[in-house]
């Protein structure tokens, strides 16, 4: 894999991650009783999954094509 394209992964691969992160409104799921929490979080897991594929795969055409900005 060549340099420049490992750094391109390399850097949507991050943004998807933090992407992720910070969409889990994780305080709110912490202090949920346990029984609760749990299949709180599942759902919120594929909803997070599901509002953020849009954005991750224009992030990646943006950073392979990045001309499609304008």
């Amino acid at each position: 894999m060549k340099p420049r394209t490992k750094k391109k992964l390399e850097i949507i691969i991050l943004l998807s991650l933090i992407w992720f992160v910070i969409t889990l409104p994780l305080p709110w799921v912490l202090t949920a009783p346990p029984e609760a929490a749990q299949t709180q979080l599942l759902i919120i897991l594929e909803i997070t999954v599901m509002v953020s594929i849009p954005f991750v795969i224009l992030a990646i055409v943006w950073t392979v094509k990045p001309e499609l900005t304008t």
